[in-house]
């Protein structure tokens, strides 16, 4: 055995070299068996996403024409222990005859930071009390901080119902 050989054993079969790779494989098995989790729990939502689905929100005959009613519905892929938090909401309302959609659904949060807007009958205004963020009836920007206007859901009549389409939180239009 050469000299270069013999000093590489000795090296690998010291006990620094010993520890050192003990210690490097314990730190990559903790690594992967605590990284792995928290990486599932990061991508998760993301790969997972919970299907669209139709909800309905009530008869056609129980809307008046014009009318912007706050209604609450059951987001998609929640847990069942997920209690008040697997509810969401929208603003909708009943479109005048003659418009190409019976009915719009703005989403009830504010394009600015995600606040919930408020319905004002009176002036035909949604407002954001966190911001000061204004839309006009149409869900478009009036004034303040809002970058775009409210986000608007997928709204159907079926067999005299009417039905929302959920998705995610729609934050953009």
């Amino acid at each position: 055995m050469s000299l270069i050989d013999r000093s590489l054993t000795q090296k690998l079969m010291s006990r620094d070299f010993f520890m050192g790779a003990f210690i490097f494989s314990v730190g990559g098995i903790a690594t992967v068996v605590f990284g792995a989790p928290i990486v599932a729990y990061i991508l998760g939502p993301l790969l997972n996403q919970p299907a669209d689905v139709w909800r309905d929100i009530g008869a056609v005959s129980d809307w008046k024409v014009g009318e912007t009613r706050h209604v609450v519905f059951e987001y998609p892929g929640q847990v069942s222990w997920a209690g008040p938090t697997k509810q969401t909401a929208s603003w909708v309302r009943r479109n005048i005859s003659g418009s190409p959609t019976p009915f719009t659904a703005f989403a009830v949060y504010c394009t600015h930071l995600g606040c919930p807007v408020q319905w004002l009958p009176t002036p035909k205004l949604f407002m954001c009390p966190c911001h000061g963020s204004v839309f006009y009836g149409d869900g478009s920007v009036a004034g303040g901080p809002a970058p775009q206007a409210l986000a608007q859901y997928q709204v159907r009549v079926m067999g005299g119902r009417v039905q929302i389409r959920t998705e995610a939180v729609p934050l953009t239009t």
